[in-house]
C-alpha cells in the first residue's frame, strides 16, 4: 500500500466518500473494495480541467483516444475478481490508462502488474503515480494481449478494453482458481462483461454478466 494514499485521501474526503456511495447505490456491495474507492484521489489521474468531474460516477478522457473508466464499472470488475472470504493475490491490470485503477487494486491486492501500449499514457500513469509511492505495483510498457508470462500465473486479471474474445495468453496466465474479468465485445455497439475462472488446468468456468461500453483492446505497441 502506497504511504500517501491515505493521507491524501483526508484531503477532500467528503467529495470521495460522496463517490463511494454513488458506487454502493450502483450495486457495488464489497466492503473493501468500497473503502479503496473512498480512499484513492481520482483527481489525482487527471488533468486540471477535468477536477470538477473527478467524483462524478462517469468515464472521462484522459487523452490519445482513452478514458478513465467510471468508478462503479472500476469497483464492479474488482469486486468480481474477489473471491468469498480470500484476498486477493497477484493480478494483473491489462490497460493502466492514467493509473486510477491500478491504484484502486493496489490497496486490494498483495503485488499488482499493469501494462500499457501506449507510451505516452505509460509516461503519464507513472508521474501521476510516483508520489504516492505504491510500494507493490510494477507498471509494464507493452503489450497486453500477450499478458506477463515471467511474472505468471496470476490469481485475477482484469481488462479495461473490450476485444472480441478473450485472449488466450491471458487465460493460460490465470491461476487454478483465479478469475480473470473483462468486457468482451458482442458486435460493434454492444459489449458484456465477463468473469472467467479457472477451475482446472484444461477447464474454465464462463460467467455473462452486466452490459458495459469500453474502448476496444488493441495490440501492439504505440
Amino acid at each position: 500500500m502506497g504511504s500517501r494514499l491515505k493521507p491524501a485521501a483526508e484531503r477532500l474526503a467528503g467529495h470521495r466518500q460522496a463517490l463511494a456511495a454513488k458506487v454502493l447505490a450502483a450495486g457495488v456491495k464489497h466492503p473493501k473494495t468500497l473503502e479503496a474507492i473512498a480512499t484513492v484521489p481520482r483527481h489525482a489521474f487527471m488533468d486540471a480541467g477535468m477536477h470538477p468531474q473527478a467524483y462524478e460516477d462517469t468515464a472521462l478522457p484522459i487523452g490519445h483516444s482513452q478514458t478513465i473508466s467510471k468508478p462503479s464499472v472500476v469497483a464492479r470488475m474488482i469486486e468480481l475478481l474477489h473471491k468469498p472470504r480470500q484476498k486477493l493475490g497477484k493480478v494483473l491490470e491489462i490497460g493502466t490508462g492514467c493509473g486510477y485503477q491500478a491504484a484502486v487494486l493496489s490497496l486490494l491486492s498483495e503485488e499488482v502488474y499493469s501494462i500499457e501500449r501506449i507510451r505516452a499514457l505509460h509516461d503519464m500513469a507513472r508521474a501521476k503515480l510516483r508520489p504516492f509511492r505504491i510500494n507493490n505495483l510494477r507498471l509494464i510498457y507493452g503489450d497486453g494481449i500477450l499478458g506477463l508470462p515471467q511474472a505468471a500465473p496470476f490469481d485475477g486479471i482484469i481488462l479495461a478494453a473490450a476485444g472480441l474474445g478473450i485472449p488466450d495468453a491471458l487465460l493460460d496466465q490465470l491461476a487454478i482458481g483465479g478469475r480473470l474479468v473483462a468486457p468482451v465485445a458482442k458486435n460493434e455497439k454492444e459489449q458484456q462483461l465477463i468473469m472467467v475462472e479457472r477451475m482446472s488446468s484444461q477447464r474454465y468456468q464462463r460467467t455473462v454478466l452486466d452490459e458495459v461500453f469500453f474502448v476496444p483492446l488493441q495490440s501492439g505497441i504505440v
